[in-house]
């Protein structure tokens, strides 16, 4: 599902993620799924959190990682679904959640998502944030036909 060629972009600074963040929230529509990946601590929640600003989500109200409720839910200029799968282990617990549900009426932000795509049967975009030589970067990856529409609407600066 996933396309051949990631897609590498450089995040030096918070300022360089946070138009990243921006850029992408105007290309995603209600449907649209984002995993994120990351080892703890590279950037996931912070990223989640400017594409929410950007598609609308008040700045007085906080966006944090839904890692113990699991799905936190949001209005912007569409409803947002931030999820955090760290802590689950199989596909069945993904179910459970009504998960794919939610997805088909919000953009989905799904933290540690990435192993589940297959049970919620959604294409995307894949974000990997990673840290080589030093620097912050997103690896960023196509699932399916709507994640490769998704990067190639994609502008990057």
């Amino acid at each position: 599902m996933a396309s051949a060629q990631p897609l590498v972009l450089p995040l030096p600074t918070r300022r360089a993620t946070l138009r990243f963040a921006k850029s992408l929230a105007s290309v995603l529509e209600v449907g649209d799924v984002v995993f994120l990946e990351g080892p703890l601590g590279a950037g996931k929640t912070f990223f989640v959190r400017g594409v929410c600003r950007a598609l609308g989500v008040p700045s007085k109200l906080p966006i944090q990682s839904p890692t113990f409720a699991l799905v936190h839910e949001h209005e912007g200029r569409v409803p947002i679904v931030h999820a955090d799968l760290y802590r689950l282990a199989e596909a069945s617990e993904v179910s459970e959640l009504g998960l794919s549900e939610a997805l088909v009426g919000a953009v989905g932000l799904i933290e540690w998502g990435a192993r589940f795509g297959d049970v919620l049967g959604r294409d995307g975009v894949l974000v990997t944030l990673e840290m080589r030589a030093g620097q912050r970067q997103a690896r960023l990856t196509a699932r399916g036909s709507r994640g490769r529409e998704i990067l190639s609407a994609l502008t990057l600066r």
